[in-house]
């Protein structure tokens, strides 16, 4: 077989793996749904439990930080995702495969500024510690819109079409020079209709949303034990 042909087999070989490793993380997210471990174990469970005591979806991911807490959590709420060429592509991605119009991805500015921007609110803040973000969308638009309650209203409204989501970004110490970086993000629907459609979108898209979360975890990780280290050598 010549060279060419060889490479070309390969390339269709890789292409159908990953159609069909895609397909059965598809079909596997789709019949796991709505069975979200319960969360026991985190020190915000119970600040979470407060705006969403139920969900369809619970995502926890965290990080070690070589970095005091107060340094980790600041450069958290400093975080820009569009740093990262993959979270662009992401962007552009669903924007390409949903339809959407305007600017694909967010503007280069801290996530917490654009979020705000955006549609979302602040829920509560432990300061120094954690923050809780939350608004009510419909995901599934090609076109997202995203809006905000007031916190003493976010766990009772349960008006059909729409999807409730709270997202945290979290700093917890472990170690006078280390700490842990985390988000957790949870999800309910409103009603049979959206939970429907949020199940499908979620099954697809999911793990560009999951990838987006890892992603800002090692920017913060990198900047936070950067600026640690700048520290250290300032006060030599």
């Amino acid at each position: 077989m010549k060279p060419a042909m060889r490479i070309l087999f390969t390339l269709v070989a890789l292409v159908l793996v990953g159609a069909l490793a895609y397909g059965i993380y598809v079909a596997t997210t789709w019949s796991r749904y709505g069975k979200a471990a319960k969360d026991t174990s985190t020190p915000t469970r119970s600040l979470l439990d407060r705006f969403l005591p139920t969900y369809d979806v619970s995502e926890r991911h965290e990080t070690p930080v070589d970095a005091p807490v107060s340094i980790t959590y600041e450069v958290s709420k400093e975080a820009d995702p569009n740093r990262s060429p993959l979270v662009r592509a992401i962007f552009e991605a669903r924007q390409s495969l949903m339809g959407g119009k305007g600017q694909a991805a967010m503007p280069r500015r801290p996530l917490l500024e654009v979020t705000k921007d955006l549609g979302w609110g602040v829920l509560a803040e432990v300061p120094g510690r954690a923050i809780v973000m939350g608004a009510y969308t419909q995901p599934w638009q090609a076109n997202v819109r995203f809006r905000s309650l007031p916190p003493d209203e976010f766990a009772a409204f349960h008006q059909p079409g729409y999807v409730k989501i709270i997202w945290t970004i979290e700093a917890d110490s472990v170690a006078p020079s280390k700490s842990i970086a985390r988000t957790q993000t949870r999800v309910e629907t409103t009603d049979p209709e959206s939970r429907a459609r949020f199940r499908t979108y979620w099954s697809k898209f999911s793990p560009g949303i999951l990838l987006i979360r890892k992603q800002i975890l090692a920017q913060i990780k990198s900047d936070a034990e950067r600026r640690a280290r700048e520290e250290r050598r300032n006060t030599r």
